[in-house]
């Protein structure tokens, strides 16, 4: 016997959703702390975006006559060095800055693929249940007993430091946090009344969680996305500050910190500016990330 939806049900679907999301648009805008972390992110991306333009000085540009230049607020500072020069007389400023897209795309790249992965098997595990639950909620075990770090240093050994590697080892070693959201979302959804609904007029099950079932789960997967970001932003400047990060191709801050170290008693600034490049790019991210789940929690009045 077929089953058909009133439709007036169907039409009224759609406004109380808009009208869920402006509210939680409102909730996240007016939010202080979801404000500044914006704002922060905003320079930081905007920064990256425009690296080229914004940098004044070629990131690689040696010269050892400015070498140890203090920033530009400190006796003997440059204004053309604004934050002053490395052990090499490289521009500290320009590097940071395009330290920056580095960062930004490890983290947002690793993040796509973790969540591929992560999000199909989580709905595949939490939709299916039975064996299949069973061997991918083992296999998501077996990868957490592993530390992150441990299993990236494993993989860039064996394949070598460079930006791919670090972008699909943090993605292969980041998916199993998406898996468990996405599972236990999906197992209390799938006995509601409108999958049982789709199930009745014969809707398949492919059909079911793309249509039904990943919609529902979209707003964990965003705000999970986003703090996810922030980690991966923090294991590539671990990795790096270890030497076996993207290479000596590209500056990154992790590399930074690393290289300017052993100088800290004469130049402050080569690991601090760097260190405090990542301190804010992770704080905003993890404002931001904080304030999402907060507007997107349905139970927020």
């Amino acid at each position: 016997m077929a089953v058909t939806l009133p439709r007036e049900t169907l039409a009224y679907e759609a406004p109380v959703h808009r009208a869920a999301g402006s509210r939680a648009w409102r909730r996240f805008a007016l939010n202080p702390a979801a404000i500044v972390g914006s704002l922060i992110l905003a320079v930081v991306i905007g920064a990256a975006l425009a690296a080229p333009w914004v940098a004044p000085h070629d990131p690689a540009k040696q010269s050892l006559l400015r070498r140890f230049t203090p920033p530009v607020w400190q006796t003997g500072g440059n204004a053309s060095y604004p934050l002053g020069t490395d052990q090499v007389g490289r521009d500290v400023f320009s590097r940071i800055v395009h330290g920056a897209r580095i960062s930004l795309m490890v983290g947002v790249a690793a993040v796509m693929v973790s969540l591929l992965i992560g999000v199909t098997a989580g709905l595949v595990s939490g939709f299916m249940g039975g064996k299949v639950d069973t061997v991918i909620g083992t296999v998501v075990d077996i990868n957490l007993s592993f530390p992150q770090i441990l299993l990236a240093l494993a993989f860039v050994a064996a394949l070598g430091p460079s930006l791919v590697t670090i972008i699909v080892v943090l993605g292969l070693t980041g998916w199993e946090r998406y898996t468990r959201v996405v599972r236990a979302e999906v197992m209390a959804l799938r006995e509601k009344e409108f999958i049982e609904a789709a199930r009745a007029i014969g809707v398949g099950r492919l059909r079911i969680i793309v249509r039904h079932v990943l919609p529902n789960t979209v707003s964990s997967i965003v705000v999970l996305s986003t703090l996810q970001v922030a980690q991966a932003i923090l294991a590539e400047a671990a990795l790096s500050f270890l030497g076996v990060g993207s290479g000596r191709a590209y500056p990154t801050w992790g590399q930074m910190i690393s290289l300017g170290r052993d100088f800290v008693t004469v130049a402050w600034w080569l690991p601090t500016l760097p260190g405090l490049a990542i301190l804010l790019t992770v704080l905003a991210i993890n404002l931001v990330g904080d304030r999402l789940r907060d507007a997107l929690d349905p139970r927020a009045v």
